[in-house]
């Protein structure tokens, strides 16, 4: 799963050109899978699901429990290893490895408790997701990845490892 990026240059190997990771929490509910409406940073005006950067000495599963908290106020019950993306940002340029978790259960109702980087939240089919979309997620959606089922509707036949 990995998008095209630019052709390296001269000094691009210095740990200031290295790649950062972020990560992405598909959080899905009925069949829906929640994004938010970017704003305040690059990818701006763009639909994203909840994520963000790890914290040093962090479990990936740790950090993305604690973003989706401290985004929407959803509490993560069971969460589960997912894809993973190579993504150029030309905005800001930035390379990122965006590791995606995924959310089979959760606690709560989504609000906006950082508003000054999303605008709001919106349950959405996979199929139909609204436009335009954080390019993490898109590359992620390009690669022909489909969310499994979520706890709603029954067991999932084929699960990534799971984590606690």
């Amino acid at each position: 799963m990995s998008s095209p990026g630019p052709q390296p240059r001269a000094g691009d190997d210095s740990p200031t050109r290295r790649p950062r990771v972020s990560k992405g929490l598909i959080v899905r509910r009925q069949g829906q899978v929640l994004l938010g409406l970017r704003c305040g940073s690059h990818g701006a005006g763009t639909w994203a699901l909840p994520g963000g950067h790890p914290e040093y000495g962090k479990t990936p599963e740790a950090c993305a429990a604690r973003e989706l908290l401290e985004e929407t106020g959803l509490r993560a019950i069971d969460l589960l290893r997912g894809p993973w993306t190579n993504d150029f940002i030309p905005a800001d340029g930035g390379h990122y490895l965006t590791v995606f978790m995924l959310c089979r259960g959760e606690v709560g109702e989504p609000r906006v408790l950082e508003p000054h980087k999303c605008e709001r939240w919106a349950w959405c089919d996979w199929a139909r997701l609204r436009q335009p979309l954080f390019a993490p997620l898109a590359a992620l959606l390009q690669s022909g990845y489909k969310p499994g089922p979520d706890r709603s509707q029954g067991p999932v036949m084929r699960q990534p490892e799971r984590v606690q």
